[in-house]
């Protein structure tokens, strides 16, 4: 019986972490731009210009996911060789 590749393992970890990363960013977005756009426009507060929802929602919530990337990336994710290994 053929051992199975340890990468498989690894990738398996990394497509989860991806996946819940997504999912975050989902709520985040759903949250901020549901939560504080539902209000009537006459009770909108303005950030540099934009809506208050949509500045948390789409520019700081873009800011923190592209940064937890970049930090995954640097300390969580491994870097896999893609050659082919006999696995005995």
């Amino acid at each position: 019986m053929k051992k199975q590749d340890p990468r498989f393992k690894i990738a398996h970890r990394e497509a989860l972490i991806g996946v819940a990363l997504a999912v975050v960013h989902f709520i985040w977005w759903f949250g901020f731009a549901y939560g504080l756009g539902s209000r009537p426009v006459e009770e909108y507060t303005y950030i540099f210009g934009l809506p208050d929802w949509f500045f948390y929602s789409c520019v700081v919530g873009f800011i923190l996911i592209c940064i937890t990337v970049i930090l995954l990336a640097k300390f969580v994710l491994k870097e896999v060789s893609f050659e082919e290994e006999d696995i005995k």
